[in-house]
């Protein structure tokens, strides 16, 4: 797969360095995976969550953190919409 918005996570990992690890993990096993559907992505995360238009929510770090991406199945491409905390999420998506 690929993965736009690395920017993000570099920016989400100077702010909460304990995280670093798990993101570096999450990209490589990310470059390297074939997921042609959200069930192969299910496969390897079972707890992440699946909202419409592709959207899925990582928990990082035990659910310490929330990571927040983008799959298009069709062209492999992973995008990085948003990381933080759990709580930040929660007060994001109060809003909505």
């Amino acid at each position: 797969m690929r993965i736009a918005g690395r920017e993000r996570l570099e920016q989400f990992c100077r702010k909460h360095a304990d995280a670093r690890t798990w993101i570096e993990h999450w990209l490589a096993d990310v470059e390297t995976a074939v997921w042609a559907t959200p069930q192969d992505l299910r496969n390897r995360y079972a707890s992440a969550s699946f909202l419409p238009d592709g959207v899925v929510i990582f928990n990082v770090k035990g659910n310490t953190y929330r990571l927040e991406v983008a799959v298009a199945y069709r062209t492999a491409t992973v995008s990085v919409r948003w990381a933080g905390t759990h709580r930040e999420y929660d007060q994001r998506n109060r809003s909505r």
